[in-house]
């Protein structure tokens, strides 16, 4: 073999060994096929759907103000031109090539943001993905936060009943002239008369779509809808008040929804989801309260992790952490205000579940307990309603149906309603209305500092088990404020 042949042929093997070499690099580069995003009150987070993983660098710049994504082998595969930038903290974005083989996206910001990042992993609805999203600081998570006055006065009614609390868990306090004279004079004062707060937890949210129906019907859809007609009961009702913890399509960590409602002051806490199952033939409404020992079906421990498993879109590990609670409380307070608030929870669920029958069949005749995070809040009364299985053809075409979403509602808010009817807050205007129209003689009974369901008792003369099946009590734990009815002996 001539010696220009053999050197032609080595340059050919080396052309195509470099050419596979390219061929190959190429497939394994990444490729961003889509980007969404999704704003909030508080924040705005920007979805990188990939077709591979890739590393990411963020940083911020100044001068002007700058966010800088840069994604190591990975290819722009996307229009980006788009993307709906308003309502957010971005007011451009743009793309480039970094280092010849790497993608390069420059966010022009237009307020101060905290930057934070995380990947995920391919699940049911998509593949790999990188989140980033740009926390506003300082600002509130709801559109619209309680007034600071009412925020004061809840807070003095949750110090007052804390206070009860631990005076029935243990001895009798000694009694403080100074607070006897701040209590008198609180009482002199004009009566707050402030509304019940209720939180209403549209569930899941932006990238978590949640449960998805045969037709395409999305969980997060259909609860929203469902929330938004429950907060217009809510608000057309003289002497509540309600606090939507999402108010748009975005996506909201398990423990940073307990945490919006504690923060709001929230009277009661209700999650709205709709559920789903492996088979197409279950169906029925649920309504779910807090278990602290587990859940009391396989079925809703099952529930509560599918659940509960979404946090880990929020970037969070899914644990339950008690650092936002306050931290002089001991752990037997802490069991108490369970205890109490727990009882509350299925006082309000057995009456939400009664009214849901009205409209739907009920999936459990009774009010399931499951340790789902979003119930977790030691101080506020929760539930978590599943309204129906999306995942059942039918239930999925009457979710969609607004008539049936406003029952759903009107149920919800019927239960809740009857039960702060009977158990108004101390300084709410239904505990005012109430106090003004009841007779000096009448058959109700206000509790005071100190007081006991058995000296309750004593002083009416009625047996303690009749009290407590007239007030649906489920145990011995009454609160400051509360409205007892005392029937006839």
């Amino acid at each position: 073999m001539k010696q220009g042949t053999l050197v032609g042929s080595r340059l050919s093997v080396l052309a195509l060994t470099l050419s596979l070499w390219l061929v190959v690099t190429v497939a394994q580069a990444s490729q961003v096929d889509n980007v969404r995003i999704w704003a909030a009150p508080d924040h705005v987070r920007l979805v990188f759907d990939l077709s591979s993983p890739a590393r990411a660098n963020v940083f911020g710049l100044e001068n002007p103000r700058r966010l800088v994504i840069d994604l190591e082998d990975t290819r722009l595969n996307a229009d980006v031109t788009q993307l709906d930038l308003s309502g957010s903290a971005i007011g451009q974005l743009r793309t480039g090539v970094r280092d010849g083989n790497g993608l390069r996206v420059v966010l022009e910001l237009e307020r101060e943001i905290e930057p934070r990042h995380f990947t995920l992993e391919p699940n049911d609805q998509y593949g790999y993905r990188l989140v980033v999203d740009l926390e506003y600081p300082g600002e509130s998570a709801v559109e619209d936060p309680i007034d600071p006055i009412e925020a004061m006065i809840r807070e003095q009614e949750i110090i007052a009943n804390r206070g009860r609390v631990e005076a029935d868990g243990g001895a009798t306090p000694t009694p403080d002239p100074s607070a006897t004279l701040r209590q008198a004079q609180q009482q002199a004062q004009t009566h707050p008369r402030r509304d019940i707060i209720i939180a209403i937890d549209a569930g899941h949210g932006g990238e978590d779509p949640g449960a998805i129906g045969p037709s395409g019907t999305r969980e997060k859809d259909v609860v929203m809808e469902i929330a938004r007609h429950l907060q217009n009961l809510v608000n057309e009702a003289e002497g509540f008040r309600a606090v939507m913890i999402r108010d748009g399509d975005y996506y909201i960590g398990l423990r940073q929804r307990t945490r919006i409602a504690r923060e709001q002051k929230a009277d009661f806490f209700v999650s709205i989801h709709a559920d789903a199952f492996t088979s197409p033939r279950p169906n029925g409404s649920s309504v779910y309260a807090l278990s602290q020992r587990g859940a009391t079906s396989e079925t809703a421990q099952w529930l509560a992790a599918s659940e509960n498993r979404a946090d880990l879109i929020g970037g969070v590990d899914g644990n339950l952490s008690l650092k936002d609670k306050d931290e002089v409380l001991r752990g037997v307070l802490l069991d108490l205000t369970m205890t109490a608030t727990l009882n509350d929870s299925l006082s309000i669920g057995g009456q939400v579940l009664d009214q849901l029958g009205q409209v739907n069949r009920l999936h459990r005749s009774r009010v399931e307990q499951a340790g789902f995070m979003v119930l977790k809040s030691p101080d506020i009364p929760s539930l978590l309603i599943e309204t129906g299985f999306i995942s059942n053809p039918d239930e999925e075409r009457r979710l969609r149906n607004a008539s049936h979403q406003k029952g759903l509602a009107r149920a919800m808010f019927d239960g809740l309603r009857d039960h702060f009817h009977r158990n108004p807050p101390p300084a709410s205007l239904l505990a005012w209305q109430r106090d003004r129209n009841r007779s000096t003689g009448g058959n109700e009974y206000r509790i005071q500092p100190g007081d006991t369901l058995s000296e309750i008792a004593v002083r009416h003369g009625v047996p303690v088990a009749q009290i407590k099946q007239a007030n649906e009590l489920n145990g011995d734990v009454i609160r400051v404020g509360q409205v007892l009815r005392i029937p006839s002996s």
